[in-house]
């Protein structure tokens, strides 16, 4: 899809050109699904190596986005650098802020964006917890600014949490939604804003059960990471938790599993675990960490992932009614 063609039919028409702030790994994953859509790419990031980081991460991502079907020949032609942020946003459709995730700056960032930005600029903050409602307090149009957070990488896996300030308009969530479809994702608007959205609570929960299993001694990372994949995370990728649970419950569908099980469920989870990262801990995860990943850079692991994580895709798309809605 070419943001360059300017026809009504074209969802991207709009958009011609997108401002990312920030070079880092999420950076690099929007510039990179940003230009092979046909968009004109600019990447604001002071630090001295930005350039440099920035080619490096599009030519590891490359592959997965050629995989998906989306052109990346000629990737870079339309990518250009700006560390000066005012100059970067002054002609954007669209800007993508990903920078550090403090809230001082994020409020930095977004009151210089919206002097410097178009008026027509959709405004849309990666923050991985920062609710808008906080970062646009420093702004004179708080209602610009919505959140548009990925689920890593960005330009791979399909959810973005378009997460609406108190303050944040209905046009702007509409066309956050819009925008973020057409580039192939699935939006979620969130209901209300929640520090860490939604996707980022549930991981992090699960997590910090894996880690007291893990410093327990109960099971190694290898292990832990190898009982996920073939169980819940198998079954979740094809019916969420709530579905999972409805038929786990037979003809009764949730109703009767909660009526028959929750109870004993409910029981068991004061029993769960509040492991600290403290330094026993921190050295456990680390040497077996060590073990089961050490021998593989993170760049070659990382390609494994997506091409697994495509060939998923891929065969949920076959079954379209997985998760169709009744």
């Amino acid at each position: 899809m070419n943001a360059h063609v300017s026809s009504t039919t074209d969802p991207l028409a709009g958009y011609r050109k997108a401002a990312v702030i920030g070079g880092g790994v999420i950076g690099i994953s929007w510039a990179g699904l940003f230009l092979a859509h046909g968009l004109d790419v600019v990447v604001s990031d002071p630090r001295p190596d930005a350039e440099e980081q920035v080619l490096a991460g599009l030519a590891e991502i490359a592959p997965a986005l050629a995989e998906l079907g989306l052109p990346t020949e000629d990737l870079t032609s339309r990518l250009r650098f700006e560390p000066d942020l005012a100059r970067a946003v002054a002609d954007a459709d669209i800007v993508q802020e990903n920078g550090p995730e403090r809230l001082a700056v994020k409020q930095e960032i977004w009151k210089a964006v919206e002097q410097a930005a178009p008026d027509r600029a959709l405004l849309a903050t990666s923050t991985s917890g920062i609710p808008a409602t906080a970062i646009a307090e420093a702004m004179r149009q708080p209602e610009r600014l919505v959140v548009g957070h990925p689920f890593n990488p960005p330009h791979l896996v399909p959810l973005v949490e378009v997460v609406p300030g108190e303050r944040t308009s209905a046009q702007t969530l509409r066309r956050a939604h819009a925008f973020y479809t057409a580039l192939g994702k699935k939006p979620q608007i969130l209901r209300k804003e929640i520090p860490g959205f939604v996707a980022n609570r549930l991981q992090s929960a699960l997590f910090r059960e894996c880690v007291h299993l893990v410093a327990e001694g109960v099971v190694t990372e290898a292990e832990l990471d190898e009982i996920v994949t073939d169980s819940i995370g198998l079954r979740w990728a094809a019916a969420g938790p709530f579905r999972t649970f409805h038929l786990g419950g037979g003809p009764g569908g949730l109703p009767h599993f909660l009526r028959h099980l929750g109870r004993a469920m409910e029981e068991a989870w004061p029993g769960l675990g509040s492991p600290a990262f403290d330094a026993a801990t921190v050295a456990r995860l680390t040497e077996q960490a060590e073990q089961a990943f050490g021998n593989a850079p993170v760049g070659e692991l990382a390609a494994r992932r997506d091409r697994a994580q495509i060939a998923l895709m891929r065969a949920l798309a076959k079954t379209p009614d997985t998760n169709a809605r009744a």
